[in-house]
């Protein structure tokens, strides 16, 4: 798995050319966004706290606002999805908008100093998010409209979350799965863990430290339950 250029640069080249420029063309998203926000910042164009504001606005509320426009015009469709198809230009488009936090996760290390307002936050991306959750320090969220976290959850330390995973199919192909992550109520995920594209944790779960969930699994008893559909 990985994000931003290096997904442009190795998917790049299995693309035709107008393909490819609309990959790297939705990639430069963070780049206006950053540049935008420095202008914002930097322009005496109002009072200070105006200019903050304007900023703010800009970095926490128009990407995930602009999300929430792009998931009502072409929803994001799960499953394995064909690199270079339309559903998998919808799932760039939706990632890049996130990228920014990727690249900078004390953005939203700030967000959780406030109780509720990381949950809020998520909730504007398209998660459902349930009360009372603890997140972990470094807590790593990618895709967040495509994860469901019941209530009382407990995140150790550094979880990934990781709805989308890139792999070669069976006939050599690259494929985007993109899959809800769920957390049941009251679950506890070790530190360390990733959890990625369809799993499935059951409520009261309690999994162990640096957990591994391969696509599609479900874990619920302390053992993993395959998707049959998937492989083991």
């Amino acid at each position: 798995m990985d994000t931003g250029k290096s997904i442009a640069a190795g998917l790049g080249s299995t693309l035709s050319g107008p393909k490819r420029l609309l990959l790297l063309g939705i990639h430069y998203w963070t780049t206006l966004q950053v540049v935008l926000i420095g202008l914002t910042l930097g322009i005496p164009w109002a009072g200070l706290r105006w200019r903050l504001l304007a900023g703010l606005w800009l970095l926490y509320l128009v990407p995930p606002l602009a999300a929430g426009i792009l998931r009502g015009l072409a929803p994001l469709r799960e499953g394995r999805l064909p690199v270079g198809q339309r559903d998998f230009f919808v799932w760039w488009a939706m990632f890049n908008l996130q990228v920014i936090f990727c690249r900078l996760p004390a953005l939203e290390e700030v967000l959780r100093l406030v109780p509720g307002l990381y949950g809020i936050w998520l909730r504007l991306w398209g998660a459902r998010v349930g009360r009372l959750i603890y997140w972990g320090a470094g807590l790593r969220i990618l895709d967040r409209s495509l994860v469901r976290i019941g209530d009382g959850v407990i995140f150790g330390a550094a979880v990934r979350l990781n709805p989308h995973v890139l792999a070669r199919n069976k006939s050599d192909e690259v494929e985007l799965l993109l899959a809800k992550i769920t957390i049941g109520d009251a679950a506890m995920i070790g530190g360390y863990s990733l959890l990625t594209a369809g799993t499935e944790i059951a409520a009261g779960e309690c999994t162990k430290a640096f957990l591994i969930s391969p696509p599609f699994s479900k874990w619920q008893g302390g053992t993993r339950i395959p998707n049959p559909e998937v492989g083991p």
